[in-house]
């Protein structure tokens, strides 16, 4: 099978998996507790004639299967509904845009410091199995699996906010410090093109906490990887023809291990950063950075269907085309691969 027959092969399949999500979200939405529409009234005020014409208005007195349909057919045409209760009457896809920006910044600094500190101490972990070093890396990823994110979010907050006061506990700038101007909606590549180089430094400093908490756990599962796939490597036999040749230890680990020992390795990191730009939930929850990952929380607290629905659409995306990638990647990291 080519290369392009695998990825439209693949395209068809992500398809089928979006459809799926957004169908069991869509349905499973409609039986959540509270009432968007009561959210939708002017001051939340209980008037029969208003609800009956919000109602109506909101398309939520036709039947489900109905209702379904027509938000299909708005939302591959560009219209993913507008919010009813976190930010009244404001665009779905308009509210997504504000947000992520600052989800996807703590995701890609996590992700990378957690693959490169991850790789670093897998490799060294396989290099002196059994031993204390070993062992060090070994506890340490097992304490990023078991804690649970929100928890070592809430350590941090204690110990480096409150008891030492070395960073900030919650929010993402100086309360003092204005927004730059908005150009692409990144904090810090605004800051960049106004010259405001003391928001970035401030921004980032918010930030040390959170990327902290979410680099920790991602490593964790990152190191165990990286091991693993280094001990099967370097148990192969042209590992040993290269020692027997006289190669150096250096060079038989980055020149001949590493590259092979990486393929699972991206599998985890690529998933990573799908999994943290999608369910960053706790971390911007504890934190109070106000991402994507809160606002699905305040979606589900509000009985925002439209932004819930919306969401869990977007983060489908995201996982389905971080997986193709990934998967491509394969065939860089190893020419035998064969689609």
């Amino acid at each position: 099978m080519s290369l392009i027959s695998y990825t439209v092969k693949r395209i068809l399949s992500m398809i089928v998996v979006m459809f799926g999500a957004l169908t069991l979200t869509f349905v499973l939405s409609r039986f959540m507790p509270g009432d968007p529409v009561l959210a939708y009234l002017p001051q939340n005020k209980p008037n029969p004639q208003l609800y009956a014409y919000y109602t109506r208005l909101l398309g939520l007195d036709r039947p489900i299967w109905e209702q379904y349909f027509r938000y299909i057919g708005d939302l591959f045409t560009g219209n993913w509904g507008f919010s009813v209760s976190i930010a009244k009457d404001m665009p779905v896809w308009t509210l997504i845009m504000q947000r992520l920006p600052r989800t996807v910044d703590i995701t890609i600094l996590s992700v990378v410091i957690a693959s490169f500190l991850g790789i670093k101490f897998g490799i060294i972990s396989a290099k002196h199995r059994n031993k204390t070093r070993d062992a060090f890396f070994r506890g340490l990823s097992l304490v990023g699996v078991a804690v649970p994110v929100f928890f070592l979010g809430m350590l941090l907050q204690y110990f480096f906010a409150y008891q030492l006061k070395w960073f900030p506990g919650t929010g993402f700038k100086t309360r003092e410090f204005p927004d730059p101007a908005f150009v692409t909606g990144f904090r810090v590549i605004d800051a960049l093109i106004s010259r405001e180089l003391y928001i970035i430094f401030d921004y980032l400093y918010h930030l040390v906490l959170p990327v902290f908490c979410l680099s920790f756990i991602s490593l964790a599962g990152i190191v165990r990887q990286t091991r693993s796939s280094m001990l099967e490597v370097l148990e192969q036999d042209y590992i040993r023809t290269a020692r027997a040749k006289g190669c150096r230890e250096r060079d038989v680990i980055n020149t001949h291990a590493k590259k092979n020992a990486m393929i699972p390795t991206v599998t985890i990191i690529g998933l990573s950063f799908a999994g943290l730009l999608a369910g960053a939930v706790l971390t911007e929850t504890t934190f109070d950075l106000k991402g994507v990952g809160q606002l699905l929380v305040d979606a589900i607290v509000r009985s925002d269907y439209w932004v819930l629905n919306g969401l869990v659409f977007f983060f489908t995306i995201v996982f389905v085309v971080a997986n193709l990638l990934v998967d491509l990647l394969y065939g860089v990291l190893d020419p035998r691969i064969r689609y």
